[in-house]
């Protein structure tokens, strides 16, 4: 007479999927972060562009005067005229929205929302200093305010760098730019002690 398995005792001998090695089931393996749809991720970009420009807004009601009194001012020869704040500016501030934005695409961790919430400083900085310089005519606490934007862009540029190369690349020339603003404004600042608060 035959002997007959019975069926929970030959289920008990198959091989457990994590146990002997071999590759997990569908059932076991982890799932895939959900990505954004790309209406999502195109609303992300306008609105890190707009952050960007609103930060700039903010600026330019500080700035309304700001040809008039730059052209007050007793310049060196290697200081740029007003019209060409305006373009370098609009392209920085496009930049920056565009690096934002790649940024913020990456997987949530605590790099990320570090490199975003110090994006958000240097864009207070940079609204700041406009107010400072433009509008209250304080040259010292302008310069102050630009070293610490510089600062906080160079801390920015390397966590966006370490998220996505191509997010710290776009605000290389940001960076650039507040260096050479930097001179200007200290510059300015020596050679009009009367107009930039000595």
């Amino acid at each position: 007479m035959t002997k007959h398995t019975h069926p929970a005792t030959h289920s008990s001998r198959a091989p457990h999927p994590l146990r002997d090695g071999s590759a997990p089931t569908a059932s076991t393996a982890v799932a895939p972060a959900p990505t954004r749809s790309p209406a999502r991720l195109w609303l992300g970009l306008i609105g890190w562009l707009a952050l960007a420009f609103l930060t700039a807004g903010i600026g330019s009601i500080a700035s309304v005067q700001a040809p008039q009194f730059y052209g007050q001012l007793a310049q060196p020869g290697w200081a740029p005229p007003p019209s060409v704040f305006g373009p370098v500016w609009t392209a920085l501030f496009a930049m920056m929205g565009v690096a934002a934005w790649l940024a913020w695409r990456q997987p949530a961790s605590p790099l990320r929302r570090r490199a975003l919430a110090l994006f958000g400083v240097q864009l207070v900085l940079n609204a700041l200093w406009s107010w400072l310089f433009f509008q209250w005519h304080q040259g010292g606490w302008a310069l102050l305010d630009i070293a610490a934007l510089w600062l906080a862009v160079a801390v920015t540029l390397v966590a966006f760098w370490r998220l996505r190369p191509l997010a710290g690349a776009l605000l290389v020339p940001y960076l650039a730019w507040i260096s050479f603003a930097a001179a200007l404004n200290f510059t300015l600042w020596r050679m009009n002690p009367q107009l930039l608060g000595g």
